[in-house]
């Protein structure tokens, strides 16, 4: 089995990988890089590709999930709080401007 091949891994798994690739392109992640991404969280939770035999299942570990969320606030956390009204500012302006047209 070559590097990459997803054949041993499960249909549930490769929704997964699918859904969590979309999710990082949407925050504007290259495809490539969301791909790789992707697959790390999977393989992180449920331990990689699907196993035969009986009492290999393990229990799915969904902190990689999660990691993501918790992080995503240090950045505005540590900038001024007129920094961030000011950003506010321009994004409703934005906003408004868009929704004009």
């Amino acid at each position: 089995m070559p590097r990459g091949d997803k054949s041993s891994y499960t249909d549930k798994q490769k929704r997964q990988a699918e859904h969590i690739e979309e999710g990082y392109e949407h925050r504007g992640v290259a495809k490539d890089e969301a791909e790789r991404r992707a697959w790390a969280t999977v393989n992180k939770e449920t331990g990689g590709g699907k196993k035969s035999g009986s009492g290999r299942g393990q229990a799915v570990d969904t902190s990689p999930s999660r990691k993501g969320g918790r992080l995503g606030g240090q950045a505005a956390a540590s900038r001024p709080a007129a920094e961030r009204s000011a950003s506010a500012r321009k994004a409703a302006a934005t906003r408004k401007r868009r929704a004009e047209h």
